[in-house]
């Protein structure tokens, strides 16, 4: 499949390594539907994109809303081929802070949003993936999770978000063997410090010194490099199952 041909739906697609993989693909001739719970950023998001991009209000974590967007995105389309899980919340806390233990509905939200959210967009896109006309390698379509490094190297106050994150490359792996009979691929990113709107609260200094902890590049991740990792997944059909680590040789240390 060619970036060109894309008709990709991004999850949190208003801002981030979401709206950065919107950016590379109309930019390269592709389409683009952003899902996201932000309407004012994600309307604005499409409107900067031009004509090649949409804009669907979603909770991922709502089975009624992805199920509905999904749908809505296909009508726009005219098809979906690939689908970029980005929507995911940071989750930060320890399991025993010192104003008590973590509270259930806490560690529940963050299980919904960012493993649950992304299951519920990936059975919707590929039930509408598979009825699409295959490629000539018998290609219907590329399911890419956002996983992180705290998948493996999950810091203290991390539990929550670790664990959606090494839950989301554990489905990788049975979802692309489940769907290779449609001819959809299923993979996985994990990225490292990259510098996303949430870096923007951090002074330039703390930026620095986290982009120091990278052993090469020296800096923080940008968002366009995992953009250009997603469009080189999408154009090479020997990727499939996997998870790549897009960190600089990054290894986390506990704190």
């Amino acid at each position: 499949m060619k970036i060109a041909e894309a008709r990709a739906v991004i999850t949190g697609g208003a801002s981030g390594l979401g709206n950065a993989v919107a950016r590379h693909i109309t930019g390269n001739g592709g389409h683009v539907t952003l899902l996201d719970v932000q309407e004012g950023p994600g309307q604005a998001a499409a409107a900067e994109l031009g004509a090649a991009a949409t804009f669907v209000k979603c909770d991922v974590s709502s089975e009624a809303d992805v199920d509905s967007a999904m749908q809505t995105a296909r009508q726009r389309m005219g098809g979906i081929n690939l689908l970029v899980n980005c929507a995911g919340v940071v989750g930060a806390g320890r399991m025993l802070a010192k104003n008590g233990p973590m509270a259930g509905d806490f560690f529940t939200k963050v299980i919904h949003i960012n493993l649950i959210g992304t299951f519920l967009c990936d059975k919707a896109a590929a039930a509408i993936m598979q009825a699409n006309t295959p490629n000539a390698d018998g290609e219907r379509g590329l399911i890419i999770h956002t996983s992180s490094v705290a998948a493996f190297e999950g810091q203290i106050g991390q539990v929550a978000y670790s664990a959606t994150k090494a839950a989301v490359v554990g489905m990788t792996l049975p979802l692309a063997r489940e769907l290779a009979m449609f001819g959809i691929r299923c993979m996985s990113i994990a990225p490292g410090i990259f510098h996303t709107p949430m870096m923007n609260a951090m002074s330039p200094e703390l930026q620095a010194s986290l982009g120091r902890q990278v052993p090469f590049p020296q800096r923080l991740g940008r968002p366009e490099e995992f953009a250009q990792l997603v469009a080189a997944i999408f154009e090479n059909p020997m990727l499939n199952g996997e998870t790549i680590r897009l960190d600089g040789a990054i290894r986390m240390q506990p704190k």
